[in-house]
């Protein structure tokens, strides 16, 4: 089972839903790195359950503990070991599922493959097994600041609902103001009433989340298998739930013309810039120096409480199923911090890779 990200930044997560604990240990982060709990906390705050009516009435504070890796405020360049806790688990509300498969879960190929597998909230399948993501990106958002890289993700659409386009300017506060955390304020009123009514019929809606990276140099990535949209577009891809990626235009450049989409050069002072940014600031496989873009399809929860069909695999017959327990009725909202998360882990790998960060130093030049 592959549970380690990265070349050179590396993070290795833990842990499982009603386990003891979850985490991950973050490998290849340089020495002198001001780091705190309160830094990964204040990440880890942003998908936390049980935070509004719009999330999983599990109450959990997810409180960090740093292990390892830090000495006297700072990285030592050693394995950072970051962990949370469980401390809400209530596995008897899975008890019933154990040879029962739930539909749009990973229940039934894990058996297939593992055979020994931890049902209880879906054990490592879990998306609460995100949190390993969030400890690791949170590293290497304050790791990308310390070279002017900002990380913003935000919901666009719930469903049939789109927000307008987003004012950059705006966007960090905005969706602060807002249990969607969307940046479109009166578009994210119905969005929050979409998600409420599906909950009031015990279903759940999926959307779409964008993350935009802001003051990422020119230059990262490699050009044939070291793509670094290649490498956003798998970290993206393996967050759970994650049914669809795009990076700029997207699935829109099948319907263009170069000329439509092609984004033309020019000079701002001494700086190159585009006109559009229909690329999403990648070229090639490699950063173009303006905002890389990117947008990722979020399936509904597929736990809900209205009835399905699925199999007995102990009897070998049909039989249908109602599942209990906490679930959220769109995890869309919570999905935004893990995806600034695996955006960041990338970018960090890719700027130390690329030598903008010095290996084991920062107090080092490169």
């Amino acid at each position: 089972m592959t549970n380690t990200i990265g070349k050179i930044f590396r993070i290795t997560s833990f842990g499982s839903s009603h386990g003891k604990a979850l985490g991950a240990i973050v490998d290849g982060c340089p020495a002198n790195l001001e780091l705190s709990e309160e830094d990964i906390q204040i990440e880890l705050n942003k998908r936390r359950p049980g935070t509004s009516a719009l999330t999983t009435a599990r109450k959990e504070q997810d409180q960090v503990e740093i292990l390892s890796g830090v000495f006297e405020g700072k990285t030592d360049g050693t394995p950072i070991t970051g962990v949370v806790y469980n401390t809400n688990q209530k596995s008897k509300d899975y008890s019933s599922l154990k040879n029962t498969p739930r539909p749009g879960h990973g229940d039934y190929c894990w058996i297939e493959r593992y055979g020994n597998y931890d049902y209880n909230g879906g054990g490592r399948g879990s998306g609460r097994i995100t949190i390993g993501h969030v400890i690791g990106g949170a590293i290497a958002k304050k790791l990308l600041s310390a070279k002017g890289i900002k990380i913003i993700s935000h919901v666009v659409q719930i469903g049939d609902i789109r927000a307008k386009e987003a004012n950059i300017e705006s966007l960090e506060e905005n969706i602060t103001k807002n249990n969607v955390r969307c940046g479109d304020l009166e578009v994210a009123k119905l969005m929050e009433d979409l998600i409420l009514s599906k909950k009031e019929e015990g279903n759940s809606v999926g959307g779409v989340v964008e993350t935009i990276a802001l003051g990422v140099p020119a230059g990262l990535g490699e050009p044939v298998f070291g793509k670094i949209d290649g490498d956003l577009a798998k970290v993206l891809m393996n967050i759970n739930a994650v049914k669809g990626v795009e990076i700029g235009l997207g699935f829109g450049v099948a319907t263009k013309t170069a000329k439509e989409i092609n984004d033309e050069f020019y000079y701002e002072r001494d700086d190159v810039k585009t006109k559009t940014n229909n690329s999403g600031g990648i070229l090639g496989g490699m950063t173009n120096g303006m905002p890389i873009v990117s947008r990722i399809a979020i399936k509904p929860t597929p736990s809900i409480s209205q009835i399905q069909e699925t199999i007995d695999l102990n009897k070998k017959e049909n039989t249908t199923i109602e599942i209990k327990g906490r679930h959220d009725p769109c995890i869309c909202p919570r999905v935004t911090a893990v995806a600034e998360s695996a955006t960041a882990i990338v970018l960090a790998d890719h700027m130390i890779r690329s030598g903008f960060i010095h290996p084991t130093n920062l107090e080092k030049r490169v």
